[in-house]
Formats: C-alpha cells, structure tokens, sequence
C-alpha cells in the first residue's frame, strides 16, 4: 500500500496537472514576483480543492452504510483498510491547515521565505513542497535538533 507522502505527492502532482498551463517559476524572473506567487496562489488552491474532494469521497463511502463482511477475516481487512483510510485523511486535513497557512503567507508577503533565517526558500523547494516554511539547511538543523531531543 503506498505511502501517505506518496499519496501527498500524488495529489499535489494532480493540482499541478490540474493548472494546466505553460508557466514555470523561473530563477530569471525577480524572486517571488507577482507571477511567481500567483502560480503558487493557484497550485495550493488548486491541491486544496484536490484533497476536499477525495475527502468528500470517504465521506460518501462511510455513509453508505457499516462494514457488513460475513467473514471475519474478510471484515478485520476491510476495518483495517478504513483504518488506514481514516489516517490519510486526518493528515491530509492537517495539510490544509499547512496550506491555508501558505496562503495567508502570500497574502501577507512571507510566502518563499525561510521563518528562520529570512533567506529565500527557493523555487524548486517550494514546487516540491509548496507548504514549506523553511530553507533545506534551516529544516535539516531542525531536524537534528529534534533528534537530539528525543534521544535524550
């Protein structure tokens, strides 16, 4: 069963799909210039708008009525899968709160810089992972941080 980053970077590689346009951000352009931050406008309304849909989906499904499996094997598979259905979708709504925030962040002018250190995040960082907050160097002593912390 794939990952739930796998299924993260699947719908956010649909959104893009679903712009349907010429425009890349491109390091000859100003950073973060009015292009650059309509196209990630539109890419995480158009990745939001993605991940309701699939939830509307789930929903559907779970109204539809209860897990009726006669086999006991078959029905403990079928509660796993909406188990795991169910987690997806919590993290997936986590991810929208990590992209309203990116919104409100371009709204505000942050969008594409590092909340640590102020720097430029970069466009191929932020076309990866839209919802970034900080640059590759200021997220992996993050993490190093972090790691040291629960070591202890």
């Amino acid at each position: 069963m794939p990952s739930s980053l796998a299924d993260e970077i699947d719908v956010l590689a649909k959104a893009k799909r679903a712009l349907g346009e010429d425009y890349v951000p491109s390091d000859e352009e100003p950073y973060m210039c009015e292009a650059q931050l309509d196209y990630f406008r539109r890419l995480l309304n158009a990745w939001k708008r993605s991940i309701l849909e699939a939830s509307a989906g789930t929903l559907q499904q779970l109204q539809d009525g209860p897990i009726r499996e006669p086999d006991l094997n078959d029905r403990a598979s079928s509660e796993t899968d909406w188990g795991i259905e169910l987690r997806t979708r919590d993290r997936q709504r986590k991810l929208i709160a990590k992209i309203d925030s990116a919104l409100r962040r371009i709204e505000e002018g942050e969008y594409g810089y590092c909340e640590v250190t102020g720097e430029p995040i970069g466009l191929g960082r932020l076309s990866a992972r839209p919802i970034a907050t900080m640059t590759v160097e200021a997220q992996e002593a993050h993490e190093r941080r972090e790691k040291v912390s629960r070591d202890d």
